[in-house]
């Protein structure tokens, strides 16, 4: 416990300095090293050996350095709006595939619990989950400084108020074979205090993330998001159980790898940038 508390501060506190001390381009940076991380758990997951993982890590890398040369003015750092167009130009390539992979695929994923296999397909899916992961994490900080903690503040609130609720109340398991921590008690105690949370955050922060939106767009918002929160844990938890791992990596001691503490956020942040692009335009 000592261990994971300690972690947990360092990386609280390394994230809010790096989040509003770095520039723009020093976010980028730490944000791709990240991501190279979670390609190099990926390849865990697959049970791939370390050459294959760390191809990976070098493919998505310089992936994400070819989107950058490609269009470099959606990253200006200059003062006034971002350039939204561009966002999108580039943006609809990785948000509009995984908007389909996270609500139509990954459901019947974990309803047929389907093996992660070595293969073109299994690597695809990791490109998947973790390149419009690293650019939701670029876009909605350019959203406003405040849009993106926002919308992680949201996802750990709903997080932390099913854990809470299942502890309290959890008696029916919502996925027993894949997670048998999770109950449906827990769910729905997170989604009503996340609900609640959402609203105020947005009507007392009224131009945060998204300007002139209704309730009911909002509502709605919040509830995909605590739906797809909970769909990237389950989705994580399988892929792990089905390889034999309680956690990504060893990377964060106490709490498992980059993977383990980013899965909601993969499942969500893509999501809410499209939403932000589509809907804010």
């Amino acid at each position: 416990m000592k261990t994971r508390i300690m972690t947990a501060i360092f990386l609280f506190v390394g994230f809010f300095l790096a989040y509003f001390c770095l520039p723009l381009y020093g976010w980028i940076i730490l944000v791709t090293a990240i991501s190279g991380a979670a390609c190099w758990e990926w390849g865990r997951l697959m049970s791939a050996s370390p050459s294959w993982q760390f191809g990976f890590v070098a493919v998505v890398i310089t992936l994400c350095c070819l989107l950058l040369f490609m269009h470099p003015s959606f990253f200006d750092s200059g003062p006034g709006e971002p350039d939204k167009q561009a966002m999108w130009d580039i943006g609809r390539w990785l948000y509009l595939p995984a908007a389909g992979f996270w609500l139509l695929v990954v459901p019947l994923w974990i309803k047929n619990r389907w093996i992660l296999s070595q293969s073109p397909l299994g690597w695809g899916i990791g490109i998947m989950v973790i390149m419009p992961t690293w650019l939701a994490l670029i876009h909605l900080r350019q959203a406003g400084m405040y849009s993106l903690l926002a919308i992680m503040s949201l996802i750990w609130m709903a997080d932390m108020a099913a854990y809470f609720s299942g502890k309290t109340f959890g008696r029916h398991k919502l996925a027993p074979i894949i997670s048998p921590g999770k109950t449906w008690e827990g769910a729905i105690g997170g989604t009503l205090v996340t609900l609640l949370y959402g609203c105020a955050l947005f009507h007392y922060m009224p131009g945060l993330f998204l300007k002139n939106t209704g309730v009911l767009i909002i509502i709605l918002i919040l509830v995909l998001i605590i739906i797809m929160s909970i769909l990237g844990d389950l989705f994580e938890s399988l892929l792990k159980r089905q390889v034999g791992l309680k956690d990504s990596s060893n990377l964060l001691p106490g709490h498992g790898g980059i993977l383990d503490r980013t899965d909601s956020l993969s499942s969500t942040l893509p999501l809410a940038a499209l939403a932000w692009l589509l809907i804010s335009a």
